[in-house]
């Protein structure tokens, strides 16, 4: 019984949470946006640079 009055306690008085999540949310994700695209480019950056680098050592080591 205590469990359905904990329930109801939650439900009566974090639905205004969950409203603010519902309308926050994707405005956060739309803010964020820019830097997920910008993390995604420098990934790819790093990745062939490292391509670059090891390059000389991809080839020597099919030769020997």
């Amino acid at each position: 019984m205590l469990t359905l009055f904990i329930w109801l306690f939650l439900f009566i008085f974090c639905w205004p949470l969950a409203l603010i999540a519902i309308v926050l949310y994707p405005l956060v994700w739309v803010l964020t946006l820019p830097f997920r695209l910008l993390g995604i480019a420098v990934e790819g950056v790093f990745e062939l640079l490292r391509a670059v680098v090891m390059l000389p050592a991809r080839v020597l080591n099919r030769l020997f």
